[in-house]
């Protein structure tokens, strides 16, 4: 009986440990999975205030002021202006026109 209950006993701390084991483990990675979050929360901030800033620098007054400041470019009159498309006929093939407006 005496070597059933120190079998017994062994296999009791054993799962002791495991569950020691098991909880900080837990622990552990639940503190990574927080970190990691934090770290998602703060890129789509990030995330969302580059595509403010694209969507400023994209803005089309600020791209014609920069042309016409740095670039010394204008715009061209309407008789110097082209405008060529691309038509697509029934049979296939590809043909390219030029208009002036």
């Amino acid at each position: 009986m005496a070597k059933l209950n120190i079998v017994l006993v062994l296999i009791l701390i054993a799962s002791a440990l495991s569950v020691v084991t098991s909880q900080h483990k837990a622990r552990s990675l639940f503190v990574a999975l927080e970190n990691e979050q934090e770290t998602a929360r703060q890129l789509e901030v990030k995330w969302g205030k580059l595509q403010l800033e694209q969507s400023t620098l994209a803005m089309h007054g600020r791209i014609e002021q920069i042309a016409r400041v740095k670039l010394n470019m204008k715009v061209p009159t309407a008789s110097r202006v082209q405008i060529v498309t691309l038509n697509h006929p029934a049979d296939g093939s590809d043909s390219e026109s030029v208009r002036k407006p």
